[in-house]
Order: C-alpha cells, then structure tokens, then sequence
C-alpha cells in the first residue's frame, strides 16, 4: 500500500512540473498578412495584452501594404542562392522555430474560386512547408465584410491568378447585403482551413457583431482597414486565442476608452 502512495504521489509531482513547464515555456508567434494586420499596430496591442498575463507568449510579424500570402513568397527580396531568389518573409519563417504562425491573406483573394485554389492555398502549403518547428500550429485570420457599396463582385485576371489557366475574368459570387456576404466570406475561409487543415480565427462574425449590434462604435478607418478600435478588437481575439483566458479579465485599455474597451473584449468572447 506504501509502495502504492508513493507511485501516485511521484505521478502527480511529475504532472505538476510538466504542467508548469508546459505554462512557463516560451511560445513564440508569427503573424503573416498585411495592413489588415498591422494597421494601428495590432500585433504590437496584442503583446502589451499578453505581456500582462503572459510574458512567455512573444509577437513577431512579416507584414506589407497589399501584401497577399502568395506575394509574401515572391516579392521583397532578401538574397538569392544558386537555387532561387530568398524573400524576407521566406527569411523571417526560417530563423526561428515558430510555435504559432497566424497567416492573413486579402479577403478578396479568397473569394474568387480559381484565386483561392491556385494561389492561396499554394501559398499556405509552401508556408507550412517552410516552418522549421514539425509541432508549428497555423491560424487563418478571418476577415470581414469591406464597406463598400452593394451589389459587389470581385475579379481577376486569369493572368493574374496563374498562366496555367485561361485568360478571362475569374470572379466571385455576386454579394447584394451584408449577411449574404459575411456568409460568403465565411464560406470561403472555411474552404481554405479544410483544406490545408489549420484553423481559422472568428475576427470577420466579431466585426459583423459590432456593426449590427453595437453600430454606435465605428471598427473601420476606411472601407475595409481597422481604426484603433477594429486592431484593438482584432488583438482581443487573439489573445483568447492564445492564452485560453478572457479577454474581459485584462486591464489594459490601451487608448480605447475603459467601457468601449470593456464592450469590445466582452464581444470578443
């Protein structure tokens, strides 16, 4: 029976410290997009979060004006080899073991069917491809709605989506109101996480929230990129994201008024 006591007693000693281990364990966080991301510095508002309650979880990003995922592996160049050209994001991916990387494409892109298929998830694979760390864990940011007028319908270039097919317009479903296309945005992400088997983050149904229930509280600088309280909101997200906490348990603000702030973490959970 002793012998008993000790072996339970030693297992649950073990779980303690892998657990702590587990908690104190530094993770580090990789966003890759564009101004979607780091207008009114986002990733920047997301580490003061975190920094509150989570030191060990550090913030680093590779992001460009316009930048798509497929151009984040083509443009801006950093050096070439015998082989190809290296660019700085490919760069950024390979010198260090990313624990999380959050990967932020414009909306358009993935709403146009033969864009999506060609270019997007081609970006992603090559992206995974390229993740030092075997255990990496990928997250698709899920954008929202722009606020430009309806109807809309966007298209591309089949030129400008991939030689290999043919040169005419490649577009997407026709959008006439704001929930037929919160649902095809949604639709589409939801394509591109199946099929590269990565989840998907909930900022695009979080803006939706606001903009009809809480119209009084503007998230958009413009028709489609974040104010201060649009990146402030976005950093709520993630940070429930990564910490499993609420983000209604924070103090930090930032320069977002205490109630606006404290309505926006709520609806963020």
């Amino acid at each position: 029976m002793r012998n008993l006591v000790l072996i339970i007693l030693a297992l649950a000693i073990t779980s303690c410290k892998s657990h702590k281990t587990e908690l104190s364990e530094k993770l580090n966080v990789l966003f890759i997009g564009n101004s979607l991301t780091y207008y009114h510095e986002m990733p920047q508002t997301l580490q003061m979060m975190l920094n509150e309650t989570n030191t060990n979880i550090k913030i680093d990003q590779s992001t460009y004006p316009g930048y798509s995922l497929s151009q984040h592996l083509s443009r801006i160049t950093e050096s070439t080899t015998e082989q190809r050209i290296i660019t700085l994001t490919e760069k950024k991916i390979v010198e260090k073991d990313w624990d999380i990387i959050i990967l932020q494409t414009g909306t358009v892109s993935v709403l146009i069917p033969e864009n999506r298929e060609l270019k997007v998830n081609k970006a992603i694979s090559r992206i995974k491809k390229l993740a030092t760390n075997k255990d990496c864990k990928f997250i698709l940011f899920n954008t929202w709605p722009s606020k430009r007028e309806y109807p809309k319908k966007y298209c591309y270039s089949g030129y400008s989506i991939d030689k290999s097919i043919k040169d005419i317009d490649y577009c997407s479903p026709i959008m006439e109101n704001l929930e037929q296309e919160i649902t095809t945005i949604n639709e589409s992400y939801n394509l591109v996480s199946e099929s590269n088997k990565i989840i998907k983050s909930d900022n695009g149904n979080k803006f939706y929230e606001i903009r009809t229930s809480y119209p009084e509280i503007e998230l958009y600088e413009d028709d489609i990129h974040p104010n201060k309280y649009g990146a402030f909101f976005n950093a709520c997200v993630f940070y429930q994201m990564l910490t499993y906490k609420k983000a209604t348990e924070l103090k930090y603000n930032g320069e977002i008024e205490p109630k606006t702030a404290e309505l926006l973490k709520r609806v963020a959970e």
